[in-house]
C-alpha cells in the first residue's frame, strides 16, 4: 500500500492569497477534503484528482502530475480555516490518506 504524503504540514495565508498544498506517493486517483470542527465529517472538495463536487466554490481546485496532487485554494477566504487532507485511490479497493 502506498505511503501518501501531504506537504506543507501547516500553514497561514491571508485572505485573498492563493495557496497550494501538495500530496505526493499515490499512483491511481487523488481526492480532497477539508474538515473544519474535529468530531465533524469532512466535506469533499476534490474528487478523482479534478473534479468539484456541486456546491464547492469555484476558488478550490485540483490537478495531478505523475504520483503527486495539488490543491490551489484562489483567493483564500476567512471561512477557510480548517484542516485539508489527502486521500489517494490505489485500485482494487486500497485507499491512503495523508
Amino acid at each position: 500500500q502506498a505511503a501518501v504524503t501531504q506537504q506543507p504540514s501547516s500553514l497561514s495565508a491571508k485572505v485573498g492569497e492563493t495557496v497550494k498544498i501538495t500530496c505526493t506517493g499515490g499512483s491511481y486517483s487523488y481526492g480532497w477534503y477539508q474538515q473544519k470542527a474535529p468530531g465533524s465529517g469532512p466535506v469533499t472538495l476534490i474528487y478523482q484528482n479534478d473534479k468539484r463536487p456541486s456546491g464547492i466554490p469555484s476558488r478550490f481546485s485540483g490537478s495531478k502530475s505523475g504520483s503527486s496532487a495539488t490543491l490551489t485554494i484562489t483567493g483564500v477566504q476567512d471561512d477557510d480555516e480548517a484542516v485539508y487532507f489527502c486521500g489517494s485511490y490505489e485500485g482494487s479497493g486500497s485507499s491512503s490518506y495523508g
